[in-house]
């Protein structure tokens, strides 16, 4: 269900090296739209065991599929549903070892085992998310949470809507 126990099978992401890869390429150009989609192949290519990477903006009452790298996905997400819409109206990150065992799960990718859901924020309001997949299930540790919210935070200091 819901955790992030996984025990570090994958520490060798380098999120301040993600991080830094992304402070260079938001001075170039603020605005959310190549930000995250430079955000979202950044993360494809620096993390193990993925098959999804991107975000979902919110529009109006739901989430609408933004820049990514992986399979095609789901358009439209409402606000409390799967994954993501739920990250998006608790306003906190979300780790399912089994999407599942996840109440509500979207199956956009039927390869996709865990998930890891970040809520991105322009001052207090959500403005989206980041959503990462994995076909392995427990793929996301506290390791990559905390990893991914530091990630999401530099993000959100930047980026212009």
């Amino acid at each position: 269900m819901e955790k992030g126990s996984n025990s570090g099978r994958y520490g060798g992401t380098d999120y301040e090296l993600m991080g830094l890869q992304m402070e260079s390429l938001m001075e170039q150009d603020r605005n959310w739209l190549p930000v995250l989609s430079n955000a979202s192949a950044v993360l494809m290519t620096s993390m193990e065991s993925v098959n999804w990477a991107g975000f979902y903006i919110l529009r109006a009452d739901r989430l609408v599929l933004g820049p990514f790298q992986g399979r095609p996905a789901c358009i439209h997400i409402e606000i409390g549903r799967g994954v993501c819409g739920t990250a998006a109206q608790r306003r906190k990150t979300l780790v399912v070892e089994d999407v599942h065992q996840f109440p509500g799960h979207i199956a956009c990718d039927s390869a996709s085992r865990s998930e890891i859901v970040v809520p991105i924020f322009d001052g207090d309001r959500v403005a989206g998310v980041l959503d990462i997949d994995s076909p392995e299930e427990g793929r996301f540790s506290d390791r990559d949470r905390e990893g991914l919210e530091g990630f999401v935070r530099a993000l959100e200091a930047h980026i212009e809507w």
